[in-house]
């Protein structure tokens, strides 16, 4: 297999996120592919990095993608923070993103990280997902 289908899976995920109404009411459209450049301030959502590996078997073409979706923000405390990382959640948790090339055949959280960044000032939590695709 090759990295063929990171673009449709990339922007499946990012359509989902945008069109998720209880993200939108947390962060209305701060979703972002690329942070704009400057500061940033109040809450975001961010795609961020992201590691394929070749999934293919006799079957056909296939790839694992692990990526994060991050949420930072300068809110006091984790609370906001926590509540957009559900929504992203949740908005991801059918695992039935339609893509442009190729098929979804799953996709799963599989961690997440909340911390403290700029010397206490911002609070960011990057959650990990698995994504496996077909061609």
């Amino acid at each position: 297999m090759s990295y063929a289908i990171a673009a449709a899976l990339q922007a499946a995920i990012y359509q989902r996120l945008q069109e998720d109404a209880e993200l939108g009411a947390l962060v209305g459209d701060a979703i972002y592919d690329a942070v704009p450049a400057g500061t940033v301030t109040g809450t975001f959502v961010s795609l961020g990095p992201e590691d394929a590996r070749d999934a293919s078997d006799k079957t056909g073409d296939g790839a694992v993608h692990d990526f994060i979706v991050s949420v930072v923000t300068d809110e006091a405390g984790f609370q906001l923070a926590k509540q957009v990382a559900e929504a992203i959640s949740d908005a991801l948790a059918p695992g039935d993103l339609a893509l442009t090339r190729g098929h979804l055949v799953g996709l799963w959280f599989v961690k997440a990280k909340a911390r403290r960044v700029d010397k206490g000032e911002t609070r960011r939590i990057d959650m990990s997902f698995r994504a496996r695709v077909e061609s």
